[in-house]
């Protein structure tokens, strides 16, 4: 199973982008993506490469799922 984290862009050069999410930065390929990408853009990656960019409300919305999901793992292991 994969699961697709939307991911923000924070820097560009060519076809790299670095990526944050939760604070782990990576590198990333944008050779896959049809659409134009930006610095503060979210894109969901797949074995590096970014596979789809999402609209900024979509992401966040979903990263508030995230945010939920984690902070009920941390309830149910008394953090």
């Amino acid at each position: 199973m994969c699961l697709g984290i939307p991911s923000k862009v924070i820097s560009i050069e060519n076809s790299r982008a670095k990526i944050d999410v939760y604070g782990a930065q990576r590198d990333i390929s944008l050779m896959l993506l049809e659409d134009q990408v930006n610095i503060g853009d979210y894109v969901i990656v797949h074995a590096g490469f970014a596979i789809q960019k999402l609209q900024e409300d979509v992401a966040k919305e979903t990263l508030g799922y995230f945010d939920q999901y984690l902070k009920s793992l941390a309830i149910e292991e008394g953090m």
